[in-house]
């Protein structure tokens, strides 16, 4: 009988423990749910990936255990642009932007990994300067499958490429597409989705998109709706057609009744710095109407792209390769030299923007011998080669057989602070998610590679107090989802999954500059990725859980 007895309880607790089934627990934080309102204090359990209880679990045991005393806990941030398609190739482990609590990246900013034809995947797998890989899918889905099965930190998404979709059956030339060539950009796009897509991503400022009219963009998005897709945009003017390029992308979301994202909300170059409240109203004028518009930014007032954004896109039809040729013949160079320092009209030109060759920041280069020259400005290198701006940035682009990578000085404070508090923004870094190692400190970086979310945490909610914090995890997390149409991220709800953080917010902060860039930000302590942990206290697990985030119309399994 005694030995009866003691079965049953052996028999209890295994019961009981079956009844608990919480891998981790996080006790004591305070938590921030992604909802905007007041923090609370609760515990919140994890159960594999997902969310399985919170509240009160003081009685409640698990396998994992943090004391999250004195901490924030809030849901996972969305970084809504990321250029990481070739860095988690190099490094899936995603330091830069995990140490910030970033656990979803989003790429399609006009260019992705697929769909590639056959020249295309020629050209990619000719062309990699630094970080090497096989080029080993066609399709957009079979890229997004093969970093995910590589293995990433992160969880993944992305837009299809605009330009991608141009690229594969035009090519790079300046021209209109036919309607069998537009029919089959449509059916590109739709694969495209069916594969998991979010939508349709451009870059209208770069040639060959800048090629692109309205009217295909609209075609293109309505290939893209029947899916959830929506619209982001680089649009066709920062500056001096800002208003005009507004117009632009709020026409596309109506005319194809898809969602419509501005890519890194700004108004670029000093004269076009007072146009950002007329911005602010006609968006807010027509989400008011019913359309569909919001915005992402990043937290600097520098971009950061290639020199090649100060040449004309006339010059650049047929793609780069054409224009470094061009750029080798003295009349044409002439040309370039003179549209680099014209305000032009028909064109973005980022270095006038700029107002001085002193406003622009050299970053990368392939070329080892030329790697001396990253961080300095365009003005140094000049008077270092003796000669001027505009020879020496022709000169850099013709050694380097590259665009150069640089950082353009061109925003406001006083705007970026505006934009800031807009509940409809939301964040991209506009970069790739980088390491303080490695290939990675072999070229100059922005510093919003490893700052941009961090400093909406730290310099703009609790120093600056521009919003609180409440609302800055809102628009890092759960605004973001909303405009992806991402289901069950971006909150801290029952039965989502578990992408969270435990940081410390009066600890948040961004150490990365233009002159050092290569610095971690600090105060993020724990992270979970899909219920895993990916970060404890302060260092990279190694765990590798992240996943690929399909849209609403993915189906294919690649």
């Amino acid at each position: 009988m005694r030995n009866l007895i003691c079965l049953l309880i052996i028999c209890g607790s295994i019961i009981s423990c079956n009844n608990h089934p919480y891998d981790t627990i996080i006790r004591n934080g305070l938590l921030y749910d992604g909802n905007g309102g007041s923090p609370f204090k609760a515990d919140i359990a994890i159960n594999q990936d997902t969310i399985a209880f919170i509240g009160d679990l003081s009685k409640e045991i698990a396998r994992h255990e943090i004391d999250a005393k004195g901490m924030a806990v809030s849901p996972g941030f969305i970084n809504m642009l990321s250029w990481s398609p070739v860095s988690l190739i190099e490094d899936g482990r995603s330091q830069g932007e995990l140490r910030e609590g970033v656990t979803l990246e989003v790429f399609g900013e006009g260019e992705t990994m697929g769909p590639l034809n056959a020249k295309m995947k020629k050209d990619l797998q000719d062309d990699q300067p630094m970080i090497k890989y096989k080029v080993d899918w066609t399709s957009f889905g079979e890229y997004m499958r093969y970093l995910e099965k590589r293995g990433i930190s992160c969880n993944i998404a992305s837009y299809v490429g605009a330009t991608t979709i141009r690229t594969n059956v035009i090519g790079e030339e300046n021209r209109d597409p036919t309607p069998a060539e537009l029919d089959s950009m449509k059916a590109l796009v739709k694969q495209a989705m069916l594969e998991g897509a979010l939508g349709v991503g451009s870059s209208l400022i770069y040639p060959p998109a800048f090629f692109a009219k309205t009217n295909e963009l609209i075609e293109l998005c309505k290939a893209a709706a029947p899916y959830g897709g929506g619209y982001i945009s680089h649009m066709r003017s920062e500056g001096n057609k800002l208003y005009e390029a507004v117009e632009e992308l709020i026409t596309i979301a109506k005319e194809a009744k898809v969602h419509g994202e501005i890519y890194h909300l700004k108004a670029a170059g000093i004269n076009n710095w007072p146009k950002m409240d007329s911005v602010i109203r006609r968006v807010e004028r027509a989400r008011k109407e019913g359309i569909d518009i919001a915005a992402n930014m990043y937290t600097y007032t520098a971009g950061a792209t290639g020199m090649t954004a100060a040449f004309p896109p006339s010059l650049q039809d047929g793609g780069f390769g054409k224009l470094w040729k061009r750029l080798q013949v003295p009349a044409i160079r002439a040309r370039m030299k003179k549209a680099m320092k014209t305000n032009a009209a028909g064109w973005e030109n980022l270095y006038y923007g700029a107002g001085s060759a002193d406003k622009v920041l050299l970053l990368g280069f392939r070329r080892d011998s030329l790697f001396k020259y990253a961080g300095k400005s365009l003005a140094e290198v000049a008077r270092i080669r003796n000669t001027s701006p505009e020879d020496a940035a022709i000169d850099l682009i013709i050694q380097d057989s590259s665009r150069v990578e640089v950082a353009y000085f061109l925003m406001s404070e006083e705007n970026v602070k505006k934009q800031l508090a807009l509940p409809w923004v939301s964040f991209g870094s506009d970069a790739a998610s980088m390491a303080t190692e490695g290939k990675f400190i072999k070229q100059s970086s922005h510093p919003r590679a490893y700052g941009n979310f961090t400093r909406v945490i730290g310099h703009y909610s609790r120093d600056e107090k521009i919003i609180t914090l409440e609302k800055a995890i809102q628009k890092l997390a759960k605004v973001a989802a909303t405009h992806l149409h991402i289901r069950k991220r971006g909150e801290l709800k029952l039965g989502n999954y578990a992408d969270i953080l435990v940081f410390d917010p009066a600890k948040m902060e961004d150490h990365a500059t233009y002159e050092k860039p290569h610095q971690y930000s600090t105060g993020m302590k724990h992270v979970w990725v899909n219920g895993t942990q990916v970060l404890k206290d302060g260092e990279h697990t190694n765990a590798k859980p992240g996943r690929f985030v399909k849209g609403e119309g993915g189906v294919i399994i690649n």
